[in-house]
């Protein structure tokens, strides 16, 4: 299907595209590692073998973690979770919360995350979604912290 704006012969002027169109502009500068995404938790018995590890609160989010066993699957993969109760909010605002934790974890989980651990990152009512963008990272900088001690 055609957008109704893209001229007949289907060539637009130079410097000029439909509305529906979109180039994707692959970006030199990125890595492999930038581009690697650590494994999701799914399973609810991960979620509650978290539960009952290591955790350290901050204002932002509570971060459970926890030392994967040798003869448990996975190996040396980082593997994350990320869970807010209806606390937090309506879908909209859990949702929201979530999206920053995942953004904040993208950042940060590669130079201070373990390989081989298990992380699960819990939004807090009000303060996850409202907390700035930096103060968020560095709440996960001192509970990662925390965490392996």
């Amino acid at each position: 299907m055609t957008p109704p704006e893209t001229p007949k012969d289907g060539f637009a002027a130079q410097g000029t595209r439909s509305p529906a169109v979109s180039v994707y502009v692959p970006d030199n500068s990125m890595n492999i590692s930038d581009t690697a995404r650590p494994e999701v938790i799914t399973k609810r018995r991960d979620f509650l073998a978290a539960a009952r590890a290591r955790r350290q609160g901050t204002k932002g989010m509570m971060v459970q973690g926890r030392k994967r066993r040798e003869d448990e699957p996975g190996g040396d993969v980082t593997r994350l979770g990320f869970t807010c109760s209806k606390k937090v909010g309506n879908a909209v605002a859990r949702n929201r919360a979530k999206r920053r934790l995942r953004e904040i974890a993208r950042l940060i989980l590669p130079s201070h995350g373990r390989p081989g651990w298990d992380y699960v990152l819990i939004g807090r009512a009000d303060e996850t979604a409202r907390r700035p963008f930096e103060e968020l990272k560095r709440d996960l900088i001192y509970a990662l912290k925390k965490i392996h001690r």
